[in-house]
């Protein structure tokens, strides 16, 4: 059940820290753009500091705008299920705290029943039970400018080369025909 295949559309994920789901991402065929951001909260114009926080209400969250002649919206989930674990509630690795849970913000009733589908046939595959909310879309804030492309311009920073490089060299083994050339 994709969306009209004649234009963009737009992807908005948490899991984790967005500096790791950005650098895969912006790897991925038919990928046209990728930002890292906060979404779901009621603060206006938070900041990191605030969203890092925890009490904000708001997610670290990336937003994909991509070609789904290229790429589908089901292809993006799929890498996002590999890449952050489904199954932690408000916890990724040593990130813990409401603003790294799992989350699925849908643009549409199409990503919706996609987005429902795939925790269905995760949940029926015998892993732990997937945790993963699938919420509407909100209003997207844009993080700081130092967090956009993060991993490319800091890949020897430790949190870069620890946590991030191992989920991006998972995307490259896991999803090498979709990455970019």
């Amino acid at each position: 059940m994709e969306e009209a295949m004649n234009e963009s559309q737009t992807a908005t994920l948490g899991g984790g820290c967005f500096w790791c789901l950005e650098a895969v991402y912006l790897e991925m065929q038919g990928v046209l753009a990728v930002e890292s951001g906060y979404m779901g909260g009621d603060k206006p114009d938070p900041t990191y500091r605030e969203v890092c926080s925890g009490t904000t209400g708001h997610v670290e969250v990336v937003q994909i705008t991509f070609d789904p002649k290229q790429t589908s919206y089901r292809e993006l989930l799929e890498v996002f299920f590999t890449i952050h674990d489904p199954t932690s509630r408000d916890r990724q690795g040593n990130d813990a705290g409401p603003q790294y849970r799992s989350v699925i913000f849908v643009h549409s009733a199409g990503q919706r029943a996609v987005a429902e589908e795939m925790i269905r046939e995760l949940n029926a595959s015998g892993t732990a039970p997937i945790v993963t909310e699938v919420r509407p879309a909100t209003v997207f804030y844009r993080a700081e400018q130092y967090h956009q492309n993060y991993f490319r311009n800091n890949p020897t920073q430790p949190y870069c080369s620890f946590v991030v490089a191992p989920k991006v060299y998972k995307f490259r083994e896991k999803f090498a025909g979709k990455r970019i050339r």
